[in-house]
């Protein structure tokens, strides 16, 4: 499976919902989500994300786990994505430990999610960096052969067309927690 995606920046936050309400996408209940992300040993930022392997280690609301692997392809919101329940957070950050992946920056939010059509959406507070709307279409390989930059052209087509201000940044959570904390 491959994951693609946009991410933007809110401005205003009760805008967007006003207008995700209007274009019919039901959110749910805000989650917490804590995560733990992982990079390669030795990995640096400057090195880039793509055709690299990381991890993350994510705790949800209700005590549940999930573990997630993620290569990024053609950029950094286009990945090949593995992803499974696991029953114990320390356990498995001791298995991701001893696989070679180091710790990176921990990332905490709320995170609200809702569907239109085939697009996942999220909308997500993120401590210490704000509001962001996330877009995602998940690509099944076998079945639908979709090249990842026309898929984020649609997908920046349509949060443009819900019509409120949203700045579209191509980082992901952990480079951008990364860079408020300096």
């Amino acid at each position: 499976m491959r994951e693609i995606e946009t991410k933007y920046r809110v401005a205003d936050l009760e805008a967007l919902l006003v207008e995700l309400q209007a274009a019919g996408v039901e959110l749910g209940d805000p989650v917490f989500q804590d995560d733990q992300a992982y990079a390669p040993a030795g990995w640096r930022p400057e090195t880039g994300k793509v055709g690299h392997t990381f991890a993350r280690l994510r705790s949800l609301d209700g005590g549940m786990h999930v573990f997630t692997t993620k290569t990024p392809l053609a950029n950094p919101m286009e990945c090949a994505e593995y992803e499974t329940t696991v029953a114990d957070r320390e356990q498995m950050h001791g298995a991701v430990l001893a696989m070679g992946f180091e710790p990176n920056v921990r990332i905490v939010k709320h995170r609200r999610t809702g569907r239109a059509g085939r697009i996942g959406v999220c909308v997500d507070l993120v401590e210490g960096v704000g509001a962001f709307l996330e877009l995602e279409l998940v690509v099944d390989d076998d079945r639908d052969d979709r090249d990842g930059l026309a898929v984020q052209a649609e997908l920046d087509a349509w949060a443009r067309g819900l019509g409120v201000e949203l700045e579209r940044t191509t980082d992901t959570y952990d480079i951008l927690v990364s860079a408020a904390a300096v």
